[in-house]
């Protein structure tokens, strides 16, 4: 990669060249999970095993955001000191990134260990439910057997990107998920293992990912990870820490919506009545909304991966004062995005049976009618929820880490929660919260497009001679 191609080349060519790569390796990260979904809701564990994952699910999202926390505020930050000519700084943003990925995933790893009742009670098993209980607990312990690999290998990934190495930062996600999915149905079905064989499966493809992510830091063309580069420095560990506090919120919103979704799921679930007359209950509703969360991830995975790949157009063009570049970068994404959200709106709208009947068949018509109600309330807003994820990450990318943060946090939290609360408190009823995803992508929408367009008017660039943001 030619530094000045990201001051000089054409932005489309620039985002597809970044953003294409991106996109696979976020839609191949995402697929760890739902290929899992998908063949255990094909097995004997049917729908209990997909309740089961969705319980650990949460588990694994806050490995991954802790680990963007530290990945992409390293490469965002790399990026923005690439574009300043200053390679001793961006070479500490890499190793200093590197010391904070591996000590963080250790940490969780063991915490998850010790904390693992709890951590199960949090995201919604029920001992009662003991199959899904059981379930759920023989795979949320392999799964935290791999996360160290898990974390820095997709820490890492932001890094090789940046390096100018998307093809590369791809090859190594797909390595891991194509390793996944044809290691899925041998533990599952030939070796009889379930739900413990999909655990396994996914550990081996994190394990790959980790090794080839690794083995690129030897081989790298833009930083060197040498004795002064992860020689721990508190304003770059802060730098990092900043940049990145968007792409972990991101993924805590997802751990506090399915946290929070869960367990209301089972409070009400018994007393909301389909229309056959028989009541959903607690394991249908969290196997269902598994899989929606699933979808909805899959669709996401998508903007973020285009968002991801302008980072370092946005970043470069920012730190050497190319204004107009960055506005041109941000408005091409923001029509891709919002085209992306309006497929994945008629798809869900017009053919939901089809989304549903991937992860299983012979449901019963309890489950086939909420996931169907799921699919079309809480996804209805899903091309609102595109642009609102894409203006967090645009956000990030300009060095507006509190809008950014703010953003992500109003759509998924600060509204999101309350409203499904409010809703399931007052109506008692397990359809009636879905209507919470709408109301929190209409408001947050909103605000997401005046956090833009203000931030577009005064473009913070960075002067070069004292290192620091300025407003122009």
């Amino acid at each position: 990669m030619k530094e000045l191609d990201l001051g000089e080349e054409r932005i489309g060519k620039l985002i597809a060249k970044f953003s294409i790569p991106c996109v696979i390796s976020m839609i191949v990260a995402a697929l760890y999970n739902i290929v899992d979904q998908i063949f255990i809701g094909w097995s004997e564990a049917g729908a209990y095993g997909n309740a089961a994952t969705n319980i650990v699910y949460p588990f694994t999202v806050l490995a991954l955001g802790l680990a963007l926390l530290i990945g992409d505020g390293a490469a965002a930050a790399f990026s923005i000191a690439l574009g300043m000519d200053n390679r001793e700084k961006a070479n500490r943003n890499i190793g200093n990134g590197l010391i904070m990925l591996i000590g963080l995933a250790v940490v969780l790893c063991v915490a998850g260990f010790a904390l693992r009742g709890q951590v199960l009670k949090l995201f919604g098993a029920d001992p009662q439910e003991e199959l899904c209980y059981r379930y759920a607990t023989e795979y949320y312990m392999i799964i935290c057997a791999g996360l160290p690999f898990y974390m820095i290998g997709q820490g890492l990934n932001g890094s090789i990107r940046a390096d100018g190495s998307p093809r590369y930062a791809m090859a190594c996600t797909l390595a891991g998920a194509i390793s996944n999915l044809i290691l899925d149905p041998v533990f599952i079905f030939a070796c009889g293992m379930g739900v413990k064989g999909a655990a396994i499966a996914t550990v081996i493809g994190q394990i790959l990912t980790f090794v080839m992510s690794v083995v690129y830091l030897f081989r790298s063309k833009l930083f060197k990870i040498n004795r002064e580069a992860i020689k721990p420095d508190f304003k770059t560990v802060r730098s990092i820490v900043t940049v990145g506090m968007a792409s972990l919120i991101v993924q805590l919103s997802i751990v506090i919506i399915i946290a929070v979704n869960n367990n209301l799921l089972g409070k009400y679930g018994y007393e909301t009545i389909a229309s056959t007359g028989v009541a959903f209950g607690a394991v249908t509703p969290l196997a269902v909304v598994g899989i929606v969360m699933k979808v909805f991830g899959i669709v996401v995975s998508v903007v973020i991966g285009i968002s991801l790949g302008g980072q370092p157009i946005i970043g470069f063009n920012l730190g050497a004062g190319n204004t107009g570049r960055v506005k041109e970068t941000v408005f091409t994404i923001t029509k891709l995005v919002l085209a992306v959200g309006l497929i994945a709106f008629l798809i869900f709208e017009i053919f939901p049976d089809a989304v549903i009947i991937l992860f299983g068949k012979n449901n019963t018509p309890e489950y086939m009618e909420y996931a169907r109600l799921c699919i079309r309330i809480f996804l209805g807003g899903i091309i609102l929820t595109c642009f609102i994820k894409s203006a967090a990450i645009m956000l990030q990318s300009m060095g507006n880490s509190l809008k950014s943060t703010l953003l992500a946090l109003l759509r998924d939290v600060i509204i999101f929660v309350p409203a499904s609360v409010i809703l399931a408190s007052v109506s008692h009823s397990i359809v009636t919260m879905l209507w919470a995803a709408l109301i929190s992508d209409v408001i947050s929408a909103v605000i997401g497009l005046v956090f833009l367009l203000n931030t577009l008017k005064s473009i913070p660039v960075y002067n070069k001679s004292d290192d620091i943001l300025k407003n122009k």
